[in-house]
């Protein structure tokens, strides 16, 4: 019987760094040793498992119970005569009564909204004309007007953000910027970055950093779309309460690890079909490295 082959550390680190981006077999035969030998090592290695630490760092603040024992009470806004109109003045007052995020109001709200008869589209038109001639600025009538009176659509939106803000205080208390660790990593890492052609911050100059930081790294495709729901589900709760999306430097860490999707072979066909399904529920198919990303998951 033939003894196994010995490899060297060189050769196991290189099985690692090429099993990234071919096939076992692929690997063996550019390497010249037994497929077997390949999996072995490459499954040892624990690099194309999910990575634990990675996954510590890119995970939301657990949340904390509220001290919170009342709700404070909350007026209704004043009626006023604002254009002259009085069935637009109370579409005004409705959608202020709305953004008050208070749930009894915002019900009040939408049961008066029915007695309204008129046709929202001559509403937001009559609403566009005084727009037009009090600021004398037609991108401000023609965009100020859009879903003037679709008073549903800025209630769902409100709940939202009443829901969303919620869960960020519960997650950050009072930090007013919400800041995570993983923020803080990724501020460190690119502090001098090189900037953009454009602006911002050179993607490769950030990739280059941050692949210098292998244990916070990526192993799987399960580990980049973990990130990538972090940061979404991050800035939903910052944009909620705070109208900031973060520092510049998360933005570039949201990018590299898109771009790993093209690089981080599916381990699976399950897994190569959820990264598939992300893209589209998540419109990321105008991506830079889209094409690049459906080839990876068709590699299998």
């Amino acid at each position: 019987m033939a003894r196994p082959s010995t490899t060297t550390t060189e050769q196991r680190q290189q099985i690692i760094e090429l099993k990234r981006r071919h096939s076992f077999t692929e690997v063996a035969a550019l390497l010249g040793l037994p497929v077997g030998t390949v999996k072995t090592i490459a499954r040892r290695s624990g690099a194309f498992s999910d990575n634990p630490k990675h996954r510590e760092l890119f995970t939301l603040p657990p949340l904390q119970g509220t001290t919170a024992t009342s709700v404070a009470a909350v007026m209704l806004p004043e009626q006023r005569a604002v254009t002259g109109d009085k069935e637009l003045d109370a579409v005004l007052w409705l959608r202020e009564t709305i953004q008050s995020g208070n749930p009894a109001l915002i019900d009040k709200a939408l049961a008066a909204a029915e007695r309204i008869k008129t046709p929202p589209r001559e509403l937001e038109s009559r609403y566009a004309q005084y727009l037009l001639a009090s600021t004398g600025n037609t991108l401000t009538a023609a965009f100020g007007s859009i879903g003037f009176a679709d008073l549903r659509e800025l209630a769902e939106r409100t709940r939202a953000k009443a829901i969303n803000q919620a869960e960020a205080a519960a997650r950050f208390g009072d930090d007013p910027d919400m800041m995570t660790e993983a923020d803080r990593f990724c501020v460190r890492v690119l502090k001098g970055v090189r900037a953009g052609r454009h602006g911002g911050i050179d993607d490769k100059d950030a990739a280059a950093r941050f692949r210098q930081h292998p244990e916070l790294v990526p192993h799987t495709l399960e580990d980049c779309l973990h990130e990538l729901a972090f940061w979404h589900d991050l800035y939903r709760l910052r944009n909620a309460a705070t109208d900031w999306d973060g520092p510049e430097e998360a933005h570039a860490r949201e990018h590299f690890t898109l771009s790993l999707l093209a690089e981080i072979r599916p381990r699976h066909k399950a897994e190569a079909k959820t990264v598939l399904r992300y893209l589209i529920d998540h419109d990321r198919k105008d991506t830079q490295r889209f094409d690049a990303t459906l080839e990876n998951l068709l590699s299998l």
